[in-house]
């Protein structure tokens, strides 16, 4: 079953909805949830917002985050979640090209460019009891409407416009992933990705549709992971393997220390798993649990199954039903099994667009097909193994080279415990590989030795040319590597050495 938290609200109200940490203090029902989303939209509607309309939600992972994004939907209205570590620039470019109507953000957020605004911790509450509780749509238990802006590796962020079914879709989306990975109501699913990510969102919101239970944690912590699978006897969780290597790192006695024994599912997306990194969590909570998704903001992707990806370690799966994944070349020609190109999805329902970006929607779309630029190759079973994003592939010395498959390589490496590997101009190669690297504790590794490592494993043309460490590596709050900020803080620390040669 599927619908708006109303319905839950009635059929099973004392349900718990969500739960906050480990205490019991944060906790909404599903009858308290429905009560406070029609409230928040009661406020939302004082402040003139109506059907269409464009509220920015500014809030970390909180009780109040959903309570705000439902009530959204109550009034028709579209939530806009807005990275809360974004800096005053990022965050007006956001309010401006949505054109919101209301910001809900956090205590001490300043940056609401004048726009009427709930603050929580301040004036929440209080706008809450004073709102009514009636439901201010007929259709009330529609599920609520997000556009999630793009993280603008390649420019500014773009919100992705849902097609014109994504009640319908999202609706589909919910029942394919009941049966094929079999959630359902009973169900207690931990989130421990930031809700402003589309991907942990996504995953929180369909177990809220079938009536089912999210815990939430609040920031990223490895052991506090593990007490909330067992406090809470969460059955599944949706991770990035970033979270899997913080989790490795904890000590055995630690990692030990807590029943994990409820949870039937880890699934993980976002961003490329190394195969040995996935093998030893595989290890660790049982082979059967780790299942994988590729997907975007913008839809579509792929899935596999503990058992298909050990029949094929590397592969991110085969195609959604009703989905179709293949591999075009620049020209738009499919491309056979093995040869890579870039990723192209027919979507099964209605496309997306970008918002106030026309020219932007239509370079991603050929012949009804979209791309986000991640490039890959299909095997003859039509398993999808993906090799990197366009915009990372390095050509040096005239051959193209894949900075993840030397990353992949490296994770090998029995004293690393987190690398990223990038191209920077090189006068005579034409670009040349940097990798940095973090080492496991205790471990003594040299740049000699990470040289070393990948020519026994790799052509030469694609070994990294400097070698730089690292106590840890900067990621984001959904578990990616900040690479394109890697990459100039390096090359501007070239200049500067460079400069200080001079003098």
């Amino acid at each position: 079953m599927t619908a708006g938290v109303c319905v839950h609200a009635e059929d099973r109200p004392d349900h718990p909805a969500l739960l906050l940490g480990l205490g019991p203090d944060a906790r909404r029902t599903f009858a308290e949830l429905d009560d406070r989303a029609r409230r928040v939209a009661d406020a939302l509607a004082g402040f003139g917002v109506g059907d269409g309309d464009c509220v920015a939600v500014v809030l970390s992972t909180s009780v109040e985050w959903f309570e705000v994004v439902h009530g959204c939907g109550r009034l028709g209205a579209v939530a806009v979640p807005v990275n809360i570590h974004f800096k005053s620039a990022e965050t007006g470019w956001i309010l401006s090209d949505s054109a919101a109507k209301a910001v809900v953000a956090g205590a001490g957020f300043t940056d609401d460019g004048g726009l009427p605004r709930l603050t929580v911790g301040e004036d929440y509450e209080a706008a809450l009891a004073a709102a009514s509780p009636v439901d201010r749509r007929a259709q009330a238990d529609a599920w609520p409407t997000t556009m999630v802006y793009t993280s603008g590796t390649t420019g500014r962020p773009k919100g992705v416009v849902p097609g014109p079914d994504d009640i319908r879709r999202t609706a589909a989306g919910m029942v394919m992933m009941t049966s094929r990975f079999g959630l359902g109501p009973d169900d207690v699913h931990l989130m421990v990705g930031p809700a402003y990510h589309s991907g942990p969102s996504a995953w929180a919101q369909s177990h809220l549709a079938m009536g089912a239970t999210v815990a939430l944690l609040p920031a990223w912590d490895a052991e506090g992971c593990l007490a909330m699978i067992e406090r809470h006897r969460v059955t599944n969780t949706h991770m990035v393997p970033a979270n899997f290597i913080r989790i490795l790192d904890l000590p055995p006695d630690v990692r030990e220390r807590y029943d994990l024994s409820s949870l039937r599912m880890a699934i993980h997306a976002a961003a490329p798993c190394p195969v040995p990194v996935k093998r030893a969590f595989m290890d660790f909570v049982g082979p059967e649990k780790v299942w994988e998704y590729f997907g975007a903001t913008e839809g579509g992707g792929t899935s596999i199954s503990p058992e298909e990806w050990l029949r094929k370690p590397g592969s991110v799966g085969k195609a959604f039903p009703g989905n179709e994944v293949v591999i075009l070349d620049d020209d738009g020609k499919e491309l056979p099994p093995g040869a890579v190109g870039l990723v192209y999805v027919r979507p099964a329902s209605a496309p997306f667009r970008y918002h106030n970006d026309n020219e932007k929607t239509a370079s991603a779309f050929r012949g009804g097909r979209f791309t986000v630029g991640d490039m890959g190759y299909l095997d003859d079973e039509g398993y999808l193994f993906l090799t990197d994003r366009r915009a990372d592939m390095v050509i040096t010395g005239g051959v193209n080279v894949y900075p993840r498959e030397v990353e992949d390589v490296l994770y090998l490496h029995p004293d690393l415990a987190d690398c990223v590997v990038f191209g920077v101009p090189d006068d005579r190669w034409g670009e040349s590989l940097v990798a940095v690297v973090q080492r496991r504790a205790g471990a003594s590794m040299t740049a000699d030795d990470v040289v070393s490592w990948c020519r026994e494993r790799l052509a030469d043309y694609k070994r990294p040319r400097a070698v730089e460490f690292v106590d840890e590596l900067p990621r984001d709050p959904n578990g990616k590597i900040r690479k394109p900020q890697m990459k100039q803080e390096w090359l501007a620390e070239q200049e500067k050495r460079q400069g200080q040669r001079g003098t």
